[in-house]
């Protein structure tokens, strides 16, 4: 079974792939990586279409982060590029970055930091005390960015994973750099829509939404919205807004819902928020992690 993610190996999210021994949901059954054929890709972008396009059985793609929040462009993929493509499950995975170098540079000589720019910006206290003179360029990857300074003359320093360091002969400054000692992102499991969801370990479910609607400039709009599931005993635990991309003033709003689509609660809140809304779509109820 192919799972695309974001490259090239050695990447967070090649990192979150090979730990999660997680059940990424239809006919994989739970199986472990060593069953997978490992797709890396340009971009979270390129993850989510390459199911999309039938490239890959499965995805896993960032969807959120304890520091940074959620991840754009996966919702917004999931929102306007791939309608026929769903949430399957989803996995936490701790994420410790390191400051990395070639062999013979030292963290007092590093002038230039390369990375991803999640990561630059989850070791942004970091950067700004322990290297104030360094300038921060972005890479398409950390996997990309340990590739670049393990390449560069210079004393440059990359924000990676201690697996990219190891691929590319690198050398570990510094481990656990991140700003907060709790670094955590959340990953999903995408696969074709319709595709069963995985197999829940625990009770606990979730359902991710999106909607979005023509009277979203009325006052008490997103009130009146968000009251479908409260006035059910239906908790939100994410709520978050993104531009529609036509015109200023007018959003799509995504969250996760408490429970499985199938509840009484959560399917009766989904159906009264059809009455107010100009589009609903479930991106996915699959078991929490």
């Amino acid at each position: 079974m192919r799972v695309a993610y974001l490259g090239p190996p050695g990447t967070v999210s090649h990192e979150a792939l090979r730990a999660g021994e997680a059940d990424a949901g239809g006919k994989a059954g739970r199986a472990t990586h060593a069953a997978w054929e490992p797709l890396p890709v340009a971009t979270v972008y390129d993850a989510v279409m390459a199911v999309h396009d039938g490239e890959a059985e499965r995805a896993l793609v960032p969807i959120e982060n304890s520091i940074e929040g959620t991840i754009n462009p996966t919702l917004d993929t999931l929102a306007i590029d791939a309608d026929d493509v769903a949430i399957v499950g989803e996995l936490v995975h701790t994420v410790r970055l390191c400051l990395i170098a070639r062999p013979g540079v030292a963290a007092e000589d590093v002038v230039t930091v390369v990375s991803h720019p999640q990561p630059l910006a989850q070791c942004a206290r970091f950067l700004r005390h322990e290297l104030p003179g360094a300038s921060v360029l972005a890479a398409a990857s950390t996997s990309d960015a340990v590739r670049q300074v393990a390449e560069e003359s210079q004393p440059w320093a990359a924000l990676g994973t201690s697996l990219a360091a190891e691929l590319h002969g690198a050398t570990v400054l510094r481990a656990g750099v991140q700003d907060e000692e709790v670094n955590q992102t959340r990953f999903v499991w995408l696969a074709p829509a319709g595709t069963a969801p995985g197999a829940a370990t625990q009770a606990d479910w979730k359902t991710s939404i999106v909607f979005w609607g023509a009277g979203d400039t009325v006052p008490g709009w997103l009130v009146r919205c968000l009251s479908q599931f409260a006035d059910r005993g239906v908790n939100l635990s994410l709520i978050e807004s993104r531009p529609r991309r036509r015109q200023l003033g007018h959003y799509m709003f995504f969250a996760d819902l408490t429970g499985r689509d199938t509840d009484q609660a959560v399917a009766d809140g989904l159906e009264a928020l059809r009455s107010q809304t100009e589009m609903v779509r479930v991106l996915g109820s699959y078991p929490a992690a």
